[in-house]
């Protein structure tokens, strides 16, 4: 198994919002992870889509298995997101972060959500870390 792969699981084991939320690794590798997850009813919001602070929480858990599969435990320093369509109940969402820069104490990371069964993009993300000196697996 992947040291990525071994941070995700450690990671995993205490995030409690991606639990509650559904997530499920696509392709976990450092710098890149990919999670799927399925619109619940209780993540709509008043005019029956999904609420953007669920969409954003998604996108962000994305963002956290990427940054942190380099092994160093690193933390959101600054994120924002572009709504560009909505997703509804029983949607299979998929998130796919990147790294864009990565330097001794911060990395830049991009995050795309789409909708797997249309393959439209949804929602974009980007968001920075700061990269602590602690190690996930000493």
């Amino acid at each position: 198994m992947s040291k990525a792969k071994d941070v995700y699981d450690r990671m995993m084991d205490q995030d409690y919002c991606s639990q509650w939320m559904g997530v499920e690794p696509v392709q976990i590798e450092e710098g890149h992870c990919s999670i799927q997850m399925t619109v619940k009813k209780e993540m709509l919001n008043g005019f029956g889509i999904l609420h953007g602070g669920i969409a954003y929480a998604f996108a962000d858990s994305a963002f956290a298995f990427a940054s942190n599969s380099y092994g160093r435990v690193a933390v959101s320093i600054q994120g924002s997101m572009n709504f560009l369509k909505s997703a509804s109940e029983g949607d299979v969402l998929v998130a796919e972060a990147n790294a864009l820069n990565v330097t001794h104490k911060t990395a830049d990371f991009d995050v795309v959500v789409t909708n797997k069964q249309t393959e439209e993009r949804l929602y974009l993300f980007r968001g920075t870390v700061y990269r602590s000196s602690k190690e996930h697996l000493a």
